[in-house]
């Protein structure tokens, strides 16, 4: 019963380089209830947590992984390995192995994901995490940043902001070979449907969220009610919170020669 989010209520674009690296950036806005440091609790905790599901057709008083609630239909499994953070959650240089297909209802597997990335850093304002190869560097990056928007001392919701990096930056023949072999798994075809996905994935946090957090006490017992979710103005039309800092960040990517430096990674707050 959920209302899940358009592709057109994101700023998204992808920036491919000429030796087979590319850029992609995506621009979310957040509503109905949810705040930066509910979302920094589900990126410490999401691997871990079981939820038990109350009204939902087919799975009534069924316990499921909590990340099957992050996508309805293309979330498979997310596994955490060492070394954890002393509670057993996320932590920087940990890892973490994700299974899932994008947008499995229009295509099947086409698009699958089984991937295991190195934990970057798990902060009250982002998450990041990458693979890097011996001698060649960082071959695929990831970086979420978020932040509460307010106006007059009310919170309105969260600015979320993705940028993802393929591929090694060099133009030798070791990073074209990499970057063929990166791009040949996911290269710019599989981030167009990987747009859909996380749009879907980061809108589905306004029908969940609120309700896992407020139960973050007891995490042994978490429950889902299916009327949870709180329902959508139907005259609400969302876009990226910020398209100037949108194109600002995919236009530093256009213009450098070593993305994974615009990329950040000491995290430097550009929200």
């Amino acid at each position: 019963g959920w209302s899940l989010k358009p592709s057109s209520s994101s700023h998204f674009a992808i920036h491919q380089r000429r030796n087979g690296q590319f850029c992609a950036v995506l621009n979310h806005a957040l509503l109905r209830g949810v705040s930066a440091e509910m979302i920094h609790w589900w990126f410490r905790h999401f691997a871990t947590l079981k939820v038990r599901l109350r009204g939902v057709p087919g799975y009534e008083d069924r316990q499921v992984p909590a990340y099957w609630l992050w996508h309805p239909f293309d979330h498979l499994s997310a596994d955490l390995s060492g070394p954890l953070a002393p509670d057993g959650t996320a932590r920087a240089g940990c890892s973490i192995r994700i299974r899932e297909a994008m947008q499995h209802d229009r295509h099947g597997w086409k698009y699958p994901v089984d991937a295991k990335l190195k934990v970057v850093y798990v902060a009250e304002d982002g998450w990041a995490m990458g693979k890097f190869v011996p001698v060649i560097g960082p071959v695929m990056m990831l970086r979420i940043h978020f932040k509460d928007v307010v106006e007059d001392g009310r919170p309105l919701g969260v600015h979320y902001h993705y940028e993802v990096v393929i591929g090694a930056s060099g133009g030798d023949p070791i990073s074209r070979f990499v970057n063929r072999r990166v791009a040949g798994e996911y290269g710019p075809e599989f981030f167009e449907a990987w747009q859909r996905h996380n749009v879907i994935e980061v809108g589905t946090f306004e029908n969940f969220l609120p309700a896992l957090f407020a139960q973050r006490g007891d995490l042994g017992s978490l429950d889902y009610a299916s009327d949870a979710a709180q329902a959508p103005d139907p005259t609400e039309v969302q876009r990226g919170w910020d398209e100037a800092l949108f194109e600002r960040r995919l236009e530093a990517y256009a213009q450098t020669g070593t993305p994974h430096a615009v990329q950040a990674f000491d995290r430097p707050t550009f929200l």
